[in-house]
């Protein structure tokens, strides 16, 4: 999905709408993902901070989670950050595994259920990317490039930039040619890695994995600008639900993950050390740069 200023400037050969198309679909894990919320089960939403791709993953998440619940557990996807937000705050989602950005969005209907811990931390940074070979050294650099985001209700696909131009009175079309989403921050890092973009605003976590998984993608990419730590992608819920039986069981199971062996074995899967409770304040540094781009835009 191109930004209007794009659209106008595309260029065939480049065709994104087939390369996002490609790499959001995700046949083999569409047996253990659910299209709808179903009734009677614990509805766990995952969006594109989630690596979904991996069946073996998917495979012992909704086992534990099931296990460990003592409920049947139903992983919803969608392809972008709003969908999986708006089934929460309708309340079709028991909870999900969303974004900094959406949960700063919504304070007083969504709540926090648990925080991944990566490197012992809650907390991880938004990286700008570009190929590997490119003489750029920061984000000046890349004025007037052809830049991929995640999604835009992504702090770190999107929010983080777009906030660090907004110091400078700069909206992202202005200062890029082009924008376009790729709807995932794996996508992301393919883009800039294929050239379909020349740099790209992605999640520090997941350039690290994936790139760690796919050491193509850490040869033909590299990061240039690392932002300050902030909020890991949280686990939310509706904040009317908070304490209802179905959310503590699965609190329950997240935070008791790095004690069970099935447990383990996902963590080390996600390259994460375990979830944990953390106060709502860890996302007010997502809260400030969410105003600072609002203000520059009224």
């Amino acid at each position: 999905m191109l930004t209007n200023t794009s659209r106008s400037r595309r260029r065939p050969h480049l065709n994104r709408r087939t390369f996002i198309a490609t790499l959001a679909s995700g046949t083999l894990a569409s047996a253990l993902i659910g299209n709808a919320a179903g009734a009677g089960v614990i509805n766990f939403g995952l969006t594109p901070v989630f690596l979904t791709s991996d069946l073996e993953l998917l495979t012992k998440l909704k086992a534990y989670l099931s296990r460990k619940t003592g409920r049947e557990v139903q992983l919803v996807r969608r392809r972008t950050y709003e969908e999986i937000t708006n089934l929460l705050l309708s309340g079709d989602l028991t909870a999900a595994w969303i974004c900094g950005y959406p949960l700063v969005q919504y304070p007083q209907e969504l709540a926090l259920v648990a925080v991944p811990l990566w490197d012992g931390k809650p907390l991880y940074r938004s990286y700008l990317i570009t190929a590997q070979d490119r003489r750029a050294s920061g984000i000046d650099d890349l004025q007037g490039d052809i830049h991929a985001f995640s999604d835009p209700n992504s702090n770190s696909g999107f929010l983080v930039t777009a906030a660090l131009l907004a110091e400078r009175k700069l909206r992202p079309e202005q200062f890029f040619r082009r924008t376009f989403y790729t709807y995932g921050h794996r996508n992301v890092i393919r883009a800039v890695a294929s050239g379909l973009a020349q740099s790209g605003s992605v999640d520090g976590y997941v350039w690290e994995v994936v790139t760690a998984i796919e050491p193509d993608l850490r040869t033909r990419t590299k990061v240039i600008r690392q932002s300050e730590l902030l909020g890991f992608p949280p686990v939310a819920c509706p904040g009317k639900r908070v304490k209802d039986a179905d959310v503590v069981s699965l609190q329950g199971a997240l935070l008791a993950m790095s004690d069970d062996g099935e447990g383990k074995d996902i963590l080390r899967l996600l390259r994460l050390d375990g979830f944990a409770e953390e106060p709502i304040s860890l996302f007010d540094p997502i809260a400030a740069k969410m105003r600072l781009v609002r203000g520059l835009n009224t």
